[in-house]
C-alpha cells in the first residue's frame, strides 16, 4: 500500500518497490539512477525508509523517453544537468512531451496488461475509455494501438477536470503551433549547416535539442503565466 507522510497534501509517498512498479522499471535501475545522480534522493521517513513522489516518477519517465530516442547514459546525464533546479513533476512532464516531439511518429500495438504497465498506474475501464476518447489509444480487438510519446502525458490528464473535447482542442492548438515553430527553426538551422559536414550537422543537432526544448518550455511558461494573470485581472 502507498503510504502518505506529507501531512495529507496529496503527494504520493512511494517506497522504492512501489516507485519501480509505477514507473515500469526495476528497483535495481532506480538505485542505479540514484547513484549516478539522475534521481534526487528520497525523503527518509520512519524506520529509515526512503519515500519517493511525483517528481521521481516524472524524472524516470523523462529518462525513459531520452533512452527511447537513443541517447546514451552519459548524454542523459548531461541533459539532466542542464535542467533548472527545482522543476516540478508538471515541468518535467512538459519536458518529456517536448522531447518526444523530436522523435518520429511511432505507434505500437500492445496488450491491455502492457498498456496498464506503461501507464505507470492502475487504469480502470473508464480511464481507458477516456484515453480512447482523447485519441491516444485505439482498441484493436483484444489489444490497443497507442502512441508511446503521448501515453504518459494523457495518463496525467486523467486527473485534470477537463472534458475530452477541451483536451482534444488544446492538443490541436499545441500541435499546430509546435509544428510551425519546428518548421521555422528547422529552416533556420538548415541554413546554418548548409556547408558543413555530416558529422558537424549531427553534433549541432545533439547539442541544440535540449537547448531548444528548454527555450520553448521557458517561453511557453512565461507566455502562459502572462495570459493567466491577464485573465484573472479581468477586463
Amino acid at each position: 500500500m502507498t503510504t502518505d507522510t506529507d501531512g495529507g497534501s496529496g503527494e504520493p509517498a512511494l517506497t522504492i518497490d512501489e516507485l519501480a512498479a509505477r514507473a515500469g522499471t526495476t528497483v535495481r535501475t532506480v538505485r542505479f539512477y540514484g547513484t549516478k545522480g539522475l534521481l534526487p534522493p528520497p525523503v527518509i521517513g520512519p524506520r529509515r525508509v526512503g519515500h519517493y513522489g511525483r517528481d521521481h516518477l516524472a524524472r524516470l519517465a523523462l529518462i525513459e523517453e531520452l533512452q527511447h530516442q537513443g541517447m546514451t547514459l552519459a548524454a542523459i546525464e548531461r541533459y539532466l544537468r542542464r535542467l533548472p533546479p527545482g522543476l516540478s513533476h508538471h515541468d518535467l512532464a512538459i519536458h518529456r512531451a517536448a522531447v518526444a516531439s523530436w522523435a518520429p511518429d511511432t505507434e505500437e500495438t500492445v496488450t491491455a496488461a502492457e498498456l496498464r504497465r506503461r501507464a505507470g498506474r492502475p487504469l480502470a475501464e473508464e480511464d481507458i475509455e477516456r484515453l480512447v476518447a482523447m485519441d491516444v489509444v485505439r482498441p484493436e480487438g483484444d489489444a490497443y494501438r497507442l502512441d508511446p510519446g503521448l501515453l504518459r502525458l494523457a495518463v496525467q490528464l486523467l486527473d485534470v477536470p477537463l472534458s475530452e473535447t477541451a483536451i482534444l482542442a488544446a492538443r490541436t492548438v499545441l500541435t499546430e503551433h509546435a509544428r510551425a515553430a519546428a518548421r521555422e527553426l528547422s529552416q533556420l538551422f538548415r541554413a546554418e549547416v548548409a556547408d558543413r559536414t555530416e558529422a558537424d550537422v549531427k553534433s549541432l543537432s545533439a547539442h541544440m535539442q535540449p537547448l531548444v526544448v528548454q527555450a520553448l518550455l521557458t517561453a511557453f511558461q512565461r507566455s502562459l503565466s502572462a495570459e493567466v494573470h491577464q485573465w484573472l485581472a479581468g477586463p
